[in-house]
């Protein structure tokens, strides 16, 4: 069946704007023209935009979307297998919250008691979760099967309190960072403290703590760009900045 964008975007729920906009960008041109000047879609461009409103869903970014679906080893249905296990993980987290939730009315309504630890369970499990989907692959082959399963059960076994004073941890991490950074000196005195700031906040996620560990992972901070966006947030060159820091601090 055709479609013109009208018809496919009705179809899709989105906008024939943004199909005007895709076809602009060359992420998804329409199969042929017809005598009358209208945009004509078939099955391959359905196929296609269901992928890129898959990616879309999952926060991948067009320009990001576009390299990977007009790349030649671009495998459509290896793609789908890979959205079906993003959204099994994000079913998931949603299913930990809404338990989460419906604890929570149940102890409001007083049919039952929630302690300390369950209030939170749920979003110490997407923590993990998230982790696991952004960095898993790449920790587990540097640290181990073992050591990264201790470190998550160590983070879903955390108590209100710990779970608080890690989040303060990193916005205080963040704060001396971008003070250090004035400075222009890894070896100063607020860069330090930033290093011994990653080291506590490191502590709340290890099992164990060693120097090695720390600069290894403060270099692969500098050479993973996932790692590099994180702490650029500070300002661009925050990462290798923190990275020299911790270098300096472990000796």
């Amino acid at each position: 069946m055709e479609y013109t964008v009208q018809k496919l975007g009705q179809l899709a729920g989105i906008s024939t704007r943004t199909l005007r906009y895709y076809d602009e960008i060359g992420l998804l041109k329409p199969a042929h023209i017809n005598s009358s000047g209208y945009r004509i879609y078939g099955a391959a461009e359905v196929d296609r935009l269901q992928q890129i409103m898959f990616y879309r869903e999952l926060g991948v970014n067009l320009d990001s979307i576009k390299d990977m679906m007009t790349s030649p080893t671009f495998d459509g249905t290896k793609a789908l297998r890979d959205h079906r296990e993003k959204l099994l993980e994000k079913r998931a987290q949603l299913d930990a919250l809404i338990n989460n939730v419906d604890k929570s009315i149940s102890q409001t309504e007083r049919k039952m008691s929630m302690s300390d630890k369950e209030k939170f369970e749920g979003f110490k499990q997407i923590l993990v979760d998230n982790n696991e989907q952004k960095y898993g692959k790449e920790i587990r082959q540097k640290y181990g099967e073992d050591t990264v399963n201790a470190s998550n059960a160590k983070v879903k076994g955390m108590t209100e309190e710990q779970y608080a004073d890690v989040q303060k941890l990193e916005d205080q991490l963040f704060i001396n960072l971008k003070a250090a950074m004035e400075t222009g000196d890894p070896a100063g005195e607020l860069a330090q403290q930033a290093a011994d700031l990653h080291k506590q906040w490191l502590c709340f996620y290890w099992d164990h703590y060693s120097k090695e560990a720390h600069a290894g992972l403060a270099e692969m901070y500098a050479a993973d760009e996932r790692f590099t966006a994180y702490y650029d947030k500070v300002q661009p060159g925050a990462t290798e900045f923190l990275r020299d820091a911790i270098i300096i601090y472990i000796k």
